[in-house]
């Protein structure tokens, strides 16, 4: 029987004995183009501990210290690959509260972080700084599993999408309020790409969009702080300013434009940009392993995204489903965003690119996401086919 099969896929029921754990279903590919883009980077670690002022193996070096959270990150990984994912549905709204919880306590608590002026992202705990935005991520794309899980029947109505709206509105506010524009574009970003997969009425998507579009100006006017204006206005102003608003962006297209086709070479980058360790990482990858080695993370990436969705379609569940997409949603958002805003056509909004980006918060949650997803693959049913 063909797999491009007409009708469509049915669902089962959630059940605590609906399947048994089966490590023949775990996804081997899965695991390894994860692993591949974490190599990646731990070069790129290397690389700017090396152009930076510390000696590669001190303990203060980005790549002793994101070697540190790939170690934490594979253990959340194997926890939650073990962890019967059904229960998170279960606890789905539970889970909503402390998301909402660690959200206030960051703002209350945390302290600011680079050029962001007044912001309160991180918390440290036994010395590391955690920041929960990025855990949010995962915890939302739970929530709205959940949620949508639950109005399958009435997927299309607009009032599915109205409460999915509400219930991003308190993270995404307390996101906004710290203030971290990437974190609040992905999760819009995310229950999108959600409410898209599950089948939701193009028509509502269609007024939600024009919704969002109509808000800008309120946005601009009343939650941005001057200096997100001011990145914002550089994309459209490119070459003004340029040791100002323009700075970041110019270093980055003159990175990228002197890897050429094969790039310096690790660790002989000599274009020094703002954030290079974080939000402009693929500026030193692009500098270094030029065009070439760009295509190869890129193509990592896209088979990354097809195995996310694949699990997702095998899964026959719609919660476990939903999570698939979800990441799958979460991942592509950032990607484009990030290349984007590193070659001068996205605003700079403080996206970090998965895997490569130097944070242990960004790298711990992704891999327990993915983790969830492997969970999915060990309790499913047996293929047909």
């Amino acid at each position: 029987m063909s797999i491009f099969r007409s009708e469509p896929m049915k669902l089962r029921s959630w059940s605590p004995k609906a399947a048994s754990l089966t490590w023949r279903l775990y996804d081997i590919q899965l695991t390894t183009y994860a692993i591949l883009l974490v190599l990646f980077g731990l070069a790129m670690a290397y690389s700017n501990s090396v152009g930076a002022t510390h000696t590669t193996l001190s303990p203060g070096s980005p790549f002793v210290r994101y070697l540190m959270w790939t170690v934490i990150a594979m253990v959340v990984f194997l926890v939650t690959t073990m962890f019967d994912y059904r229960w998170l549905r279960t606890f789905a709204w539970p889970i909503y509260l402390v998301n909402v919880a660690l959200l206030v306590v960051t703002l209350r608590l945390g302290s600011s972080t680079g050029n962001a002026g007044t912001s309160a992202r991180w918390i440290v705990v036994a010395g590391f700084g955690v920041q929960f935005s990025e855990l949010a991520k995962i915890l939302m794309i739970i929530v709205f599993a959940g949620f949508l899980a639950t109005r399958q029947a009435k997927i299309n109505s607009v009032w599915t999408v109205i409460g999915a709206i509400i219930v991003l509105g308190p993270p995404w506010i307390l996101v906004m309020l710290q203030p971290d524009l990437g974190t609040s574009l992905v999760l819009v970003g995310t229950l999108v790409g959600m409410l898209f997969m599950s089948g939701a009425s193009l028509r509502w998507l269609g007024t939600l969009a024009m919704s969002v579009a109509a808000a800008i100006p309120l946005v601009w006017a009343n939650l941005l702080h001057p200096y997100q204006r001011a990145r914002l206005l550089a994309l459209l102003n490119q070459g003004q300013d340029p040791r100002g608003s323009g700075y970041q962006l110019l270093q980055a297209k003159t990175a990228v434009n002197a890897g050429g086709p094969w790039g310096v070479g690790l660790t002989n980058g000599t274009v020094r940009m703002p954030a290079q360790e974080t939000d402009f990482v693929w500026g030193v990858l692009a500098e270094e392993l030029g065009f070439f080695g760009s295509m190869v993370v890129m193509v990592l990436f896209v088979a990354l995204l097809w195995r996310l969705l694949v699990c997702s379609w095998r899964s026959g569940d719609q919660f476990a489903m939903l999570v698939g997409c979800g990441l799958a949603s979460m991942i592509l958002f950032q990607v484009f965003v990030n290349v984007g805003m590193v070659i001068g056509l996205m605003p700079i909004t403080g996206i970090p690119l998965p895997f490569i980006t130097y944070g242990g918060a960004s790298l711990v949650s992704v891999m327990g996401g993915l983790g969830v997803l492997q969970s999915t693959n060990l309790r499913r049913e047996r293929p047909a086919w």
